[in-house]
């Protein structure tokens, strides 16, 4: 019988199969998912905001996309993951206060999909499906047992990755 493990703002967590995780109110958020195939070991982190650079609260690092990607990754490492094999999913990154037009608030759903796909890239970990920006939010359900990711949108419906 597989478990649910949420994953809450700023906020990450791995699971094995048949486990499955998921993280609530996806808006300028961004939801990465990890997968490692060869031993179904999926993580998956939450976070808010795209650096930390301005930030020297240690208890704060999951909030960011340059420090919280590196900590999800070595947690999965500690867990017998291999970079190597891994892929990554991600969804959020919405522009939710459209009536702001280019307000630093308004595009920090670009800001964070950017420093996502950037951290990424220095880990030399593939985006393998990508369901960020617009305008709407979002509920991520990442399955352990696959690697497929599911999206829920309340006025969107479902769909997966």
């Amino acid at each position: 019988m597989s478990k649910t493990i949420t994953v809450g703002i700023s906020d990450l967590n791995i699971a094995k199969a048949p486990d499955i995780l998921v993280t609530y109110a996806l808006g300028s958020c961004v939801g990465i998912c990890l997968y490692d195939p060869a031993i179904k070991l999926a993580g998956l982190s939450h976070i808010m905001l795209p650096t930390s650079e301005m930030n020297h609260d240690a208890k704060q690092v999951m909030r960011f996309a340059d420090s919280a990607i590196p900590l999800l990754l070595k947690k999965m490492e500690m867990a017998g993951g291999s970079r190597a094999r891994m892929k990554a999913k991600i969804a959020g990154g919405a522009q939710m206060f459209a009536a702001m037009s280019n307000s630093s608030i308004s595009n920090i759903g670009q800001r964070n999909i950017k420093a996502v796909k950037d951290a990424l890239a220095s880990l030399r970990i593939p985006i393998i499906a990508d369901d960020t920006g617009k305008n709407y939010g979002r509920t991520l359900y990442f399955n352990a047992a696959d690697g497929m990711m599911r999206i829920k949108s309340a006025n969107r419906g479902e769909w997966t990755w």
